[in-house]
């Protein structure tokens, strides 16, 4: 089961294709989807988690919380609105865009793909275009 929450005004359009995008992705990467959760948030609420549980004082867009086992992707992924918002500016992308991307990096590390070196930066950016072509418009 795939759920979209929200701790903002945010509602995410066509959650439907959303989850059946998601679904895609994970089985075409040879696992199964269990429980996954995904919370829309602001900056305060994203970055009083990332204080409380990372111990990183800094704004980001996203914080995944991995409770996958064996080939059963389970977790919690928290997105701010707000960050991808300036992201999409800063990239000058759109914000729907921006936001499918952000909603499939989350999945992309259940799935074992990291992106601390500059090398699995960009191997995570290739998987996540990669994935953004296969969302059903």
């Amino acid at each position: 089961m795939i759920e979209f929450l929200s701790e903002t005004e945010f509602t995410l359009p066509d959650s439907d294709k959303h989850a059946e995008w998601i679904e895609t992705i994970i089985k075409e990467a040879g696992y199964t989807f269990g429980e996954i959760t995904y919370v829309f948030c602001d900056d305060d609420y994203l970055h009083k988690l990332n204080i409380d549980y990372l111990k990183h004082d800094t704004l980001t867009d996203i914080i995944s919380f991995d409770y996958s086992f064996g080939k059963q992707v389970n977790g919690e992924i928290y997105i701010s609105v707000e960050r991808v918002k300036e992201n999409a500016l800063e990239f000058n992308e759109p914000f729907e865009r921006e936001l499918k991307r952000v909603i499939i990096h989350g999945i992309l590390h259940f799935l074992g793909h990291r992106d601390k070196s500059s090398e699995e930066e960009a191997q995570m950016r290739l998987k996540e275009n990669e994935a953004l072509a296969k969302f059903p418009y």
